[in-house]
Parts: C-alpha cells; structure tokens; sequence
C-alpha cells in the first residue's frame, strides 16, 4: 500500500511516497540528478517493501510533482537538495535511515554518510561517482572531445559522449513530443547494450514523467545549481564515512563507467557489486538482483 504525502522544507514542496509497514527499518531512495521519484521502479520497490522494509521515494525540487522554483528569484545549491534529503527524513520522524542513492543521488548520499553519520544505518550508492572529485569539469571536457586531466575520473563511453554533444549543439524542442523522443533516445544510451532495450514501455514511462511534472522546463536548475558554488566537500571526505556500504556499478555502465570501484575503494570497509549487464538505468531484468543485495546489505 503507498500513501503520497507533500512535506515542507522551508518554502520547498517536495512530493514524497511511502510504502510498507512503518513500523519497519525505513529505506530512503534518493534518485538522481534532474530526476523524478517514480524513476524508482515499482517492481523493486515492492520488492523491498515485501520483504519487511519502509521505503519511501521522493521527487527532488524542480522535478515531478515538487516545487518548480524560479530560480532568479530563489537560487540555490546542491548542499539544498542534499539538505532536502534530511527534510524527508524529517518530515516522517526518522531519526536514521538506510539511504540508497543512484547517480548523483549515490553522490548526496556520500555527502550525508560524511557529514552526517548519526542519520545514516548504511549506505548503498548505485551508478555513481565519489564525493569529494571534480566530476563537472571531467563530463565538459569529454563533451568538447577533449583529453582527460591526469588523474582524472573515466570518461563516460562513446555513445554517451555522441549523444550529449549532439544535444549541446542541437537541443531538443520544447515541445511535450520533442522532450519525450529525447528523453527515450537518452535512456536509450544510459540503458547500454547488454539488456533489450523495450522502447515501448520507456515511451509509456517518459510520457507519465513529462506530464506530472510541474513546470518540465525548471529541471535545468540542478544544473544552475551545480554551478552556484559550495557544492560538494573536499577530496578525502569518503574516509570519514562508516556507516556500512555497498557500491553498485553495471558491467555497461556509460555514464560513469569505473567510478564506482573509486568510491568502495575510498570508504573503508565498503563492499563492491558489479551487475552483469546492468547499465545507468534500472530495467526489469536487474530487479531481483539489485533487491536482493539491498535488502541483505539492510538486514
């Protein structure tokens, strides 16, 4: 059973939704960058909430059905959006919680494991690159075709840099079918070869994403955000980490290909899962799988 519920922080609405019995360990899901909650899968979700788990999922500021902000006028940085993490947490009286994050969500987790240890049972990041190195910069030059710094994080695959330096220089329209075939084209890249690709049930999934959204054109602001200033914290933040962690990282993971064994590296006592497969996104056939770690890594 899953109850919607719109929780406060400061001016911010942030839509949220629980599943399970709350009497039992809460599970926070923190999606990813300009993404919704309902990216989350419902198969999974059901899957953990079965198996004696509270989860709950949210829509982060300026995605779904959460506060679409002017951003002119209230501007703001990630440390928000990693402190609206905290409000969730909050507003539903959880005191600690297992956090699992995928793609920049992996990254607010890390973030809140660090900063805040007394909030977090444990930690598992999926899809994601380490707190603490310049990612930002690492993607623009990849896009511009140019060669990493030394030392730098992976670059992300071939077919993700094509198709991200295609939409620099030709941005999609913003019209409601233009924003849908783009976003299909891109979970197409971010899926990755491996898995079939079921185009029919990803149209279904970006038309119900577009059209709960409250203003679509406001999701840009995460990337305003990124570049406000006073984003994440320094490099060697990750040792500081103990709350116990899983990394999962996809065999054909295009994004952030080999960042994930960087973090489990980096957090002591971490524990690293590479899925067969698995790309950026979470299809069906890694459900169980994906499931199945989770709920023994909360246990």
């Amino acid at each position: 059973m899953a109850a919607e519920r719109m929780i406060l922080n400061g001016d911010v609405e942030l839509w949220t939704e629980e599943f399970g019995d709350p009497a039992h360990p809460p599970v926070l899901l923190v999606m990813g960058s300009m993404s919704q909650g309902v990216l989350w899968p419902d198969p999974f979700v059901g899957r953990l909430a079965a198996a004696g788990r509270r989860v709950i999922r949210y829509d982060h500021r300026d995605t779904g059905r959460s506060s679409a902000i002017d951003f002119e006028a209230a501007p703001y940085t990630w440390a928000d959006i990693k402190n609206d993490v905290l409000a969730v947490l909050d507003a539903y009286g959880i005191d600690r919680a297992h956090l699992v994050g995928h793609s920049a969500g992996g990254l607010l987790g890390q973030w809140i494991a660090a900063e805040n240890p007394e909030r977090v049972l444990t930690l598992t990041v999926i899809g994601a690159s380490p707190l603490g190195r310049e990612e930002g910069a690492n993607l623009v030059r990849a896009l511009m075709g140019e060669d990493p710094l030394p030392g730098a994080l992976p670059y992300p695959s071939p077919a993700f840099i094509e198709h991200f330096a295609k939409a620099m220089v030709d941005p999609p329209a913003p019209d409601r079918r233009s924003q849908i075939d783009f976003a299909i084209e891109t979970a197409r890249v971010l899926h990755g070869t491996a898995i079939p690709f079921d185009e029919d049930e990803q149209r279904r999934l970006e038309e119900k994403i577009f059209d709960r959204d409250r203003d679509p054109a406001t999701v840009g602001n995460h990337r305003l955000a990124a570049m406000a200033g006073g984003t994440f914290e320094p490099v060697g933040v990750l040792g500081r980490v103990t709350a116990p962690t899983l990394v999962v990282e996809g065999t054909e993971e295009p994004a952030k290909p080999g960042h994930g064994p960087l973090i489990a590296a980096a957090i002591p006592g971490a524990r690293l899962l590479m899925i067969d497969g698995m790309g950026h996104t979470l299809p069906p056939r890694i459900h169980a799988e994906l499931a199945d770690a989770v709920l023994a890594h909360t246990a």
